[in-house]
This record gives structure tokens, sequence and C-alpha cells, in this order.
């Protein structure tokens, strides 16, 4: 029986078994080689863009929790908490949302046609899986876009949005992708190639653009959203922007301007007028917007309406090159795992979506059951169909708890002393500032972190509450913040914040002493 071994291209060597026949001349051979080892993906040969790529709602503090959820499995963990509450990533299922039984209905029909003979369903959703089924076949690739009778219910559901009297929504102009990340991504590949290439981003942002951005090889060009003033874009930040990056690089070029309507994390939404001065901007410096809208139907302020960049962009009469994207994992639907989204072109050039349709066929085409989702969540039932009365009032439960859970956490959030929280007007967060004790940075300095990090993760070990600071969203030198989601359920939610205060002023008190 040979010697086995697991040896790393390192020179580390992982694990050794040693049989009870084995011959050590066996291992000293294995042993000796070990040196001569050429490793072909090592470290230190990654490209330089991936290792420096950063995406902190994934990032040390998840990792953390990971391992605390883990502990908590030992019957002696020790820890002062019995539970992880995730709290730093928009994914409502996690904790415990219930999805829309409609579309679930829909795609259980999909991926299980003989259920039609039972008839468990209500007429229109057997009537809409049929419809969806002679779409495509669903174990089969589909068109590089997204199957095309399913972009046609996209190009309705826009339709229907932005209103009747507008140009018509072609369906080519549609992609349907795995989630709006890989849309976002997709387009920033057909703008970025070297660092002579920007792309403005609001700060805060959400941490995928500057991701995808370095790993692109681009320059992430952000612009600071004004706090004090509700978050809201300012179109002279805007400015010194451009102007900061042509200082740094004489020969780049601004080539799109990123806006995210609701705002995450910052939870604004935007007014028509700012959205009429961001249009205006893009026309005058002649630069895509790349419209982050996935939010849409998350607008919990009644005095704000939320109006769509094409919309907006139309009634205006100019030819600004719109991206818009859309996606199931957030709203009322929050089908995060399904992985669906679109993206919609507008005004952009028929050569340029050419080369865009030959990048999106390397990948062949997206899920298509996630297709499938978008455009039955796009298209939910309408009154006088079998299934609406339900699927009202699911929906209006969905979106009156998160209404309530929004204005709950920021009120309790501004009565906590060194912390400031605007209002959730918009999304799934609110987006605190902190407000911290000298002791507390030296603390953190002591430790090689962020002063919000090191919050963060004293949070986590002291509660279980899993938050994102707000270094990993970029904020402005000398602020701290964190994002923290609206999603536990309404029961927990008072419980859970009772929590955070504990600490929070424990934290206060702690770090406050003049010894620190």
């Amino acid at each position: 029986s040979s010697v086995q071994s697991a040896v790393s291209c390192s020179g580390r060597v992982d694990t050794l078994v040693r049989p009870a026949a084995a011959s050590w001349t066996k291992v000293a051979l294995i042993l000796a080689t070990v040196s001569e080892m050429v490793c072909s993906l090592s470290f230190e040969e990654l490209p330089a863009n991936i290792v420096k790529m950063e995406y902190a709602v994934r990032g040390e503090i998840d990792l953390l929790a990971q391992d605390l959820r883990d502990k908590l499995k030992q019957e002696d963990h020790h820890l002062p908490f019995s539970e992880i509450v995730p709290c730093n990533i928009g994914n409502p299922q996690a904790l415990g949302q219930k999805p829309m039984s409609y579309h679930r209905q829909v795609l259980s029909l999909l991926t299980n046609p003989d259920l039609h003979d039972k008839a468990l369903y209500a007429a229109d959703v057997h009537e809409r899986a049929r419809q969806f089924a002679n779409a495509t076949t669903f174990g089969a690739y589909t068109h590089s876009k997204g199957a095309m009778p399913l972009r046609e219910k996209v190009a309705e559901f826009i339709q229907r949005r932005d209103g009747l009297g507008l140009p018509a929504v072609d369906p080519d102009s549609i992609y349907l992708t795995d989630g709006a990340s890989a849309a976002v991504k997709l387009s920033l590949a057909m703008l970025v190639s070297s660092l002579d290439d920007g792309v403005l981003i609001p700060i805060p942002q959400y941490p995928l653009y500057t991701a995808a951005l370095t790993n692109l090889g681009g320059t992430a060009v952000g612009y600071y959203l004004d706090e004090e003033a509700g978050w809201s874009v300012s179109m002279d930040e805007v400015e010194a922007a451009m102007s900061r990056f042509k200082a740094d690089r004489p020969s780049g070029r601004v080539k799109a301007m990123v806006v995210i309507n609701p705002g995450n994390p910052t939870g604004n939404v935007m007014t028509r007028a700012q959205m009429e001065v961001v249009v205006k901007f893009c026309q005058k410096h002649g630069i895509i917007l790349l419209a982050d809208e996935v939010y849409q139907e998350n607008i919990w302020n009644p005095e704000k309406a939320w109006e769509s960049f094409r919309k907006v962009t139309i009634e205006l009469g100019l030819p600004v090159e719109v991206i818009s994207y859309h996606s199931i994992s957030k709203g009322y639907y929050s089908e995060c795992g399904l992985r669906g989204g679109y993206m919609q072109l507008h005004n952009i050039d028929n050569k340029v979506q050419e080369q865009m349709y030959k990048l999106s066929s390397i990948t062949l085409c997206a899920n298509t059951l996630g297709q499938a989702m978008v455009a039955s969540i796009m298209n939910p039932p309408v009154k006088g169909e079998a299934s609406f009365d339900t699927f009202h009032a699911e929906r209006t439960a969905v979106l009156e708890s998160l209404r309530r859970k929004s204005l709950i956490l920021t009120q309790r959030l501004n009565k906590l002393p060194g912390m400031f929280c605007q209002p959730s007007d918009g999304a799934m967060y609110a987006f605190p500032r902190l407000s911290l004790p000298a002791g507390a940075i030296k603390a953190a300095a002591v430790a090689g972190k962020p002063a919000d990090t090191f919050y963060c993760i004293e949070l986590l070990k002291a509660t279980g509450i899993v938050v994102v600071p707000g270094s990993g969203f970029r904020q402005k030198p000398g602020t701290w913040h964190f994002r923290i989601t609206i999603l536990p359920p309404e029961d927990k939610l008072s419980a859970l914040l009772d929590r955070l205060e504990e600490f929070h002023r424990g934290f206060l008190e702690r770090f406050s002493k003049p010894e620190l």
C-alpha cells in the first residue's frame, strides 16, 4: 500500500497517512519532491486586481459570523447569545419573510408539469405556467438575452409602469440576467478597460460597483452624497469629483454615472427635480447613466414618489444613454436565491448592442427559472383573476410590515447617544452615523481596523447581530457608519434593538473611560 499525501504547491504537507505496511522510503521520496513543485495557481501569482477587490457585505464580519454560527452548534459554546441575526444583507427570506404564493405555484408547475393534472392551484396559475412553458423549454438554453416571450412580458411591465403614452419598449433592448449584479458587471465590462476609464459612483455606494471596477482595472470616481440633506445628490460635488479625477489622470475620461434610487445603503429616494438635474448633467458631459432601480417597490415615505430614469429622460426629450437595472431579489417578492433580474437599454448604439450581445453570449444565458420568475413577478395577478385577492393580501402584508419596521428602526437608533440616522425613505436599510469616543478610535487603530469595523466586530461578538461597517461602502473621511437591514421579523425586532442598545451604551461607557 502506498503512502497517501496531500501536499500543497507552497510546500506544506496538509495530511500524511501511513498505512501499517507503508515504506518510510516512499515517505522520504514524497517529501523530497515537495521543494521542487511549481505552483500554477499560487496567491502570489493571482491577478493583482482580484487581490485588491473588496466586497464588505460578504467580508471579514460575515466570515466571523459564519464561525460563530458553527460554534453555536456546540453545547459548551459559552457565547452570550443563542443565534446569529444576519442584518448585513438584503436577504429577506433568510429572516423569515414568506415568498408570494402565486409565483411559487407557477414555479412548481414549470419544474413539475405533471402537477397540472392534479389541479392543485387556481386556474390563472395553471394558465400562466402553460403560457411560460410554451415560451421555452426550461431545461434548455435560451437566447442569450433571455427567451423572447419572457422579455416581451418584461417590456409590458416597463411600458405599464412608465406610461402607455411613452414610446414602446423594444423587447430586444432587454436582457434577462442572473440577478441585477450580472447585468451591472456586463455593463461595466463594456465601459472600462484601464484606470483612465472612470465611472462616477455615489459614496456611500453598494460595494458591487467598486469591486467590479477594481476587477476590470477601471477607476471608481466617488461623489459624496449629502448626508445632512437626506443623502441627496449635490451636482457641485459631482462636478468636483470629475475635476479630482481629471487632476489625477489628465488623460482619463469619465464614461458613466451610477445612480442608486432608492439608495443603498442610504435609503434616500430622489425627487423628480434631482433626477432631471442628473439627466441634464449626463447630457452635458456626454456620459452614460447607469440607473440601479432594484428597490423601486420599497418606498416607505408616502410623500416620496418614485419614477424611472428612463421615463424622466424621455419626458425631457434628451438623447441620454441609459441602462436601467431591476431584480426579483428585493421589493416585496424577495426571491434572492432564484437569481433573476434584467437590464433595459435606452438610446444605446446598435453596434454597441451587438458587442454587448457577443459578450453576454459567453455565458450562454441566464438560468431559465430565474427568467420565468422575472417575467411573472413583473406581471402579478390583476383584479378579477382568481389569485388576485390572495396575492394582494400577501403583498400588502409584506410592504406594510417593512414600512413599520423602517420607522421603528430609525426612531430607535436616533434615541441612542452618539448615533444619528436619516429617515429610511426607501430600500431595506438604515445607515446611522456613529460618534465614537477617542478610546474606541484608539483601540481600533491598535487592532488595525477602521473604527466602525471595530465597532461592528464587537457588536457581533457581544450580540450575534451582523451589520456592515460604513467603511465597506466608503464614506466621507472622519465619519463612521454602519448599515443594518429593516428585515428582522416584527415580533423579534424590539428585542434585537434592545440588545443593540445595551451593547451600544456599554461600548460608549467602556471606551469613554479616562485611561483610554
